[in-house]
Parts: C-alpha cells; sequence; structure tokens
C-alpha cells in the first residue's frame, strides 16, 4: 500500500481527505511544514499532499526545504490551495511541487494526479 503524507493545518480539510484516502493509501499527517519535515526524518512517503497557506511555516517553505535537502527529495508533490489567483500554479511549480490543484478540491483530479505521479 502506498504512503501519503498529508500537511493541512485546517480540522475539517484534513478529516475530509482523511476520509477519502485511508481506505487506499497508508496516510501520516502533519499540521504544517515543520511537522512535515519531522515526519520526513524518518518515514519515506510516496508522495505529499501539501497545503500552501499555514502557521509556523507554510507549504512553499516547507516545500523549499524538502526539495534542497531533505533526505527524500524527488517525492512528488502536489500544492492545495484556496489562493487561485493568477502565477499561484506557476509559483507552486517554481518552488518544487509537481502539481496545483485548487480548494475546493476536486477530488476525481486529485484521485487521478496521485495516481499518475506515483506510478
Amino acid at each position: 500500500m502506498k504512503t501519503l503524507l498529508i500537511v493541512e493545518d485546517n480540522e475539517h480539510n484534513m478529516e475530509l481527505m482523511i476520509q477519502l484516502l485511508e481506505d487506499d493509501y497508508k496516510l501520516i499527517l502533519a499540521r504544517d511544514g515543520l511537522e512535515a519535515l519531522d515526519e520526513l526524518v524518518d518515514k519515506t512517503p510516496d508522495l505529499i499532499l501539501m497545503d500552501l497557506s499555514m502557521p509556523r511555516m507554510d507549504g512553499w517553505t516547507t516545500i523549499r526545504e524538502i526539495r534542497k535537502g531533505s533526505t527524500c527529495p524527488g517525492i512528488p508533490i502536489i500544492a492545495l490551495t484556496a489562493h487561485a489567483m493568477h502565477g499561484e500554479k506557476e509559483r507552486a511549480v517554481k518552488a518544487g511541487a509537481d502539481d496545483f490543484i485548487t480548494k475546493p478540491i476536486d477530488f476525481d483530479r486529485l484521485f487521478d494526479t496521485i495516481e499518475l505521479l506515483i506510478e
């Protein structure tokens, strides 16, 4: 079973993703970027779902940290955000995200993107 790291500070969004993904994937949960980096010290997920707007360490910074110094810099990362402004996708990709999905999440698109990136 493939493992996903979900990085999300909103409880409602986290619970929704758990409900939708827990049957098909092993899940590791983090509430912000610092927790995500802590989890990556001894765990290597197959893919990361990264919220971009979080306290303590935002998703932009966390993605850059994963890409530059982690033991797992090649893990696919899907950036998730409610900020759908022009240029946000390019900014996420420049930070190191492999894909970008806006909230509210189109879960069919999310499932397809996860499958594509972890195969």
